[in-house]
């Protein structure tokens, strides 16, 4: 096979691990559309050369002219780089999100479906017409301007999966402010930090959110934040459960009142293309979470054609990402990119097992999906269930079938093929993060053949390398493993961190000057597939929710009797990564007094409470010591490898302070 510049092979030769693209999505097969990206490889590789070459300006002119409605032009399609991070896409240009997402379909169309909204009880599940989202978001418009909301002020939502949280994030785009949504399973410290910092003086939220059969005190927990919140001046509350809750007078507003009092349509608000449009918090690899911050046009493009070539879709199908709003991947695939490319989206309210664990298919049955877009644990908890629940329903709709959150393992891959795509519908392995805004590495439906387990190839306008760590020199050719970088800025890349532009540099831009680094390792096989291979800094990747190992350790800390803690990830087989944490108490607390089971429960607790319960670490270890070198850098690699059964295989342990307590680890760990 010969290379070019980009890396990639000039053709695929189909082996026996390489899947082609299935009939129904190669397009004229039982009436399914023709793929945007196909029919072949070379029809991808020609394209793709196209968004990273000498001529890629004019692609992504092109792109934003076609697929983004303009209240001004824009005369520059690029600016800045890398190296003081002032990357700038369409730079005169003047837009609105809001207006992109919703208006212009709204008056093509204003009956037909904008979002299925999937409720935790199937029977109260509902369509909502482009006509009744518009009016919604309107009004929540009217609501914030009327208390003071402007151009470039914050909002920060707090809401769990009900339609309306796609009305909060266009009701601010459409009024220009910042929203800064925070997923609904954090607890109120986390919710005080997020809220403090980004500055708040309008917070989002409900009375209650429902899940999986459990009703969420949502507001309650908005209470708590926001006792320590001073500049929080007003909170709406949208009535999801009716469930009784606390009104703070002065502050506190139900959402259905406000919106009664404002008229039903608002003018949007005229935005830079480099205005931001949102804030999203991000675990960092030390404890404090970075406000990623992205901008109005590039995000929205990025996020409109990777909805329209990776996943293919086409007027009239009905997305399922099937992902938390309070993501990223809620905020790129359930609300900005079906809805600015006028296609059907999903708010999933429930859980992949509620009721019984045909909850998806019982889901794709009755609204006819075509897309369904979820999370490899997700996939490994319904395959644990096994096929009978996957079996008696018509999954004829789907064409394409997305995971997202971490690589997919071979097997989860093959129950998905084979159970829910019938071996007839694309798998789509998508690898980006919410610094990227949209899909970094993808297989495109009608033109690539994947292998299980491999993300496949670049996404369009994303020159990537792979990157030596020891040399900082980029690997040529294939068969090679180091980190993954990209040479050229894209219109998605987040813009800054909020208010601390030099984290941004020193995390995304210094490692390896001239590249982008997204802090993962990568392979590039024989045949030139990418293959990812997850973090290489203290970060935990829990079904999906990034988690840095520093912010477990400091919740950990918080207890009165704890010294010292070291927190690590291991495989799991359901959610991907667990946490396992070490702690060594200090030597005035009484550990006979408290029994250790009842302390690693309590220590537990107090994650679940500063993070939220899906940080709670999986298991507890209480030590005497942990092992250190001998300046006193705790060796968190010895623990991961005894966590993960090779505490046989830990190499050098010379540099160690006492190496005495790497038994009493792994005996601890064994269980004896």
């Amino acid at each position: 096979m010969g290379h070019h510049v980009t890396g990639l092979p000039d053709s695929i030769d189909p082996s026996e691990d390489v899947f082609p693209p299935p009939k129904r999505v190669q397009g004229g097969h039982n009436g399914c559309p023709k793929p945007h990206i196909g029919p072949d490889y070379e029809s991808y590789l020609k394209e793709y050369k196209k968004t990273v070459g000498p001529d890629a300006d004019k692609w992504w002119a092109e792109q934003a002219n076609q697929h983004l409605d303009w209240i001004r032009p824009f005369k520059t399609v690029r600016a800045g780089g890398f190296e003081y991070g002032d990357v700038q896409w369409f730079v005169e240009g003047q837009l609105n999100a809001a207006y992109n997402c919703l208006d212009r379909h709204f008056y093509a169309h204003p009956d037909k479906t904008a979002i299925i909204f999937e409720a935790d009880e199937s029977g109260d599940s509902r369509e909502i017409s482009w006509g009744e989202l518009m009016r919604e978001t309107c009004r929540v418009a009217n609501v914030l301007k009327e208390w003071g909301v402007k151009k470039g002020d914050a909002v920060s939502i707090y809401l769990p999966m009900t339609w309306q949280a796609a009305a909060a994030f266009l009701a601010c785009a459409r009024v220009g402010a910042v929203h800064s949504a925070v997923f609904a399973g954090f607890s109120a410290e986390s919710l005080r930090d997020r809220v403090n910092d980004c500055e708040c003086k309008v917070l989002i939220t409900s009375d209650e959110g429902k899940r999986g059969g459990k009703t969420i005190a949502t507001k309650a927990i908005v209470d708590a934040a926001l006792a320590q919140c001073p500049m929080v001046e007003h909170v709406l509350v949208l009535r999801r459960t009716g469930g009784k809750v606390n009104m703070k007078e002065g502050r506190d507003s139900w959402w259905d009142e406000e919106c009664a009092k404002v008229p039903t349509y608002c003018p949007c608000e005229p935005m830079s293309a480099e205005d931001p449009l949102f804030i999203l918090y991000t675990s960092g690899s030390t404890g404090k979470p970075k406000g990623v911050v992205h901008s109005t046009g590039g995000y929205l493009l990025c996020a409109l054609i990777t909805v329209k070539y990776v996943f293919d879709v086409h007027p009239g199908d009905k997305f399922a990402c099937m992902a938390d709003v309070g993501w990223i991947t809620g905020h790129t695939y359930i609300v900005y990119g079906p809805l600015a490319q006028g296609v059907t989206t999903t708010i999933f309210e429930s859980t992949p097992v509620y009721p019984t664990a045909s909850r998806y298919w019982d889901f794709v049955d009755k609204w006819k999906a075509t897309h369904l877009y979820t999370a490899p644990t997700a996939i490994r908890l319904l395959r644990r269930m096994g096929e009978e629940h996957v079996k008696h329903h018509d999954l004829s709709s789907l064409r394409v079938l997305g995971t997202v959150g971490e690589p997919i393992n071979p097997e989860a891959w093959h129950w998905y093929n084979d159970f829910a795509g019938k071996n007839q519908c694309a798998i789509v392995d998508t690898y980006w993060m919410t610094e990227t805004g949209s899909h970094a590495v993808a297989p495109y439906p009608g033109a690539i053949h994947t292998k299980p387990g491999s993300a496949t190839f670049p996404c369009f306008g994303f020159d990537l390398a792979i990157i030596d760590p020891q040399t900082g020199k980029e690997l040529e050719g294939n068969d090679v493993e180091g980190v993954l970088a990209a040479r050229a800025p894209w219109p998605s890349l987040a813009r800054t961190v909020f208010r601390d532009h030099k984290r941004y540099l020193e995390t995304y831009m210094k490692p390896y000057p001239g590249y982008f680094f997204f802090g993962d390792g990568a392979a590039r096989d024989a045949d030139g597939y990418l293959w990812i291979k997850g973090r290489v800094d203290d970060v935990i990747n829990v079904s999906g929710h990034r988690l840095s190992t520093a912010e477990v350790e400091s919740a950990l800390i918080l207890h009165k009797g704890v010294a010292e803690t070291a927190v690590v990830g291991s495989h799991d087989d359901i959610t991907g990564q667990a946490v396992y944490a070490f702690v060594t108490m200090k030597p005035e607390f009484d550990l006979e007094a408290t029994k250790e089971d009842a302390l690693a429960k309590e220590l537990a607790i107090q994650v679940r409470k500063v993070i939220g319960p899906f940080a709670a670490p999986k298991k507890i270890y209480l030590v005497s010591d942990l092992p250190k070198t001998r300046s006193g850098k705790i060796m968190r690699r010895i623990l991961r490898k005894v966590v993960a059964g090779e505490g046989d295989q830990l190499g050098d342990l010379s540099s160690i302070a006492d190496p005495s307590i790497v038994d009493e680890i792994k005996s601890k760990v064994a269980g004896k």
